[in-house]
């Protein structure tokens, strides 16, 4: 069954128990009852009205007026998109079983609600170590999906999972938390310079046309987590030094 996800269209009204909200269906059935992550807190859906009327279901692409349970509903924003979970807040089983079967990109959750909620499981401290292991798998499979459905270069998608992975492999190390040579060798692949021609370009970014800024920023955000794997490599590794030797062009990047 596809997941819940609700979009806030407006919050109406709010205190510290909870509120009322406008919300659009974007997928699935939302239920009265049901259990909402908003982040890393959770809301309850306490009810719903449409037309004037209460009703105790509606499906995608309705809108209904809500009561949410939750001192968070007050910082709710137009546009953010609560997802579904189980009562205790951990879908992983279900998730995983979902994209065992490899859904196409139209069906529920949505590809970046996907990964909020994964990044969100892998870093709960309150967990398991194996669950948060876990929730790492689903949040690396979740930006494949975000980069497809939105039609990411393959540099967005390397910068979204070596994030995941470097978290992984700072918090857990080698082995369970991933291979740290395949973190540098991978993110290092996804370059299109030399060292030297992006040192060049860094010298005058201030004058080069906006794309190619854009550019030189997301090979920063690349290298600043591809660094996490030059702890664990031998030293005189040429990956450690490859790494050594971008990480100093890093820095002067855009």
């Amino acid at each position: 069954m596809p997941i819940a996800e609700l979009q806030v269209c407006s919050v109406e009204e709010a205190d510290v128990t909870g509120g009322v909200c406008l919300v659009r269906c974007v997928g699935g059935t939302a239920r009265a009852g049901q259990v909402y992550a908003a982040g890393e807190a959770r809301v309850w859906l306490r009810g719903a009205e449409r037309s004037g009327r209460a009703v105790d279901t509606f499906g995608a692409g309705h809108t209904a007026r809500v009561r949410l349970a939750g001192a968070v509903v007050a910082l709710l924003s137009r546009g953010q998109v609560l997802t579904s979970v189980p009562p205790d807040g951990h879908g992983l089983a279900e998730l995983e079983a979902w994209l065992a079967t490899g859904p196409p990109l139209g069906d529920e959750p949505l590809p970046r609600a996907l990964r909020a909620l994964a990044v969100g499981g892998m870093q709960d401290e309150r967990l398991a170590d194996a669950v948060r292991l876990r929730w790492g798998r689903v949040a690396q499979a979740a930006a494949y999906r975000c980069a497809a459905a939105e039609g990411a270069s393959e540099l967005v998608r390397g910068i979204e999972l070596a994030f995941v992975r470097a978290y992984l492999l700072r918090e857990f190390g080698p082995g369970r938390g991933g291979d740290p040579a395949a973190l540098g060798r991978e993110a290092l692949a996804l370059i299109d310079l030399t060292p030297a021609e992006a040192a060049a370009w860094a010298r005058v970014w201030r004058e080069l046309p906006r794309e190619r800024i854009v550019h030189l920023r997301l090979i920063r955000n690349l290298l600043r987590w591809a660094g996490a794997a030059r702890p664990y490599l031998a030293p005189g590794d040429p990956l450690a030094v490859a790494l050594e030797t971008w990480s100093q062009v890093g820095r002067r990047l855009p």
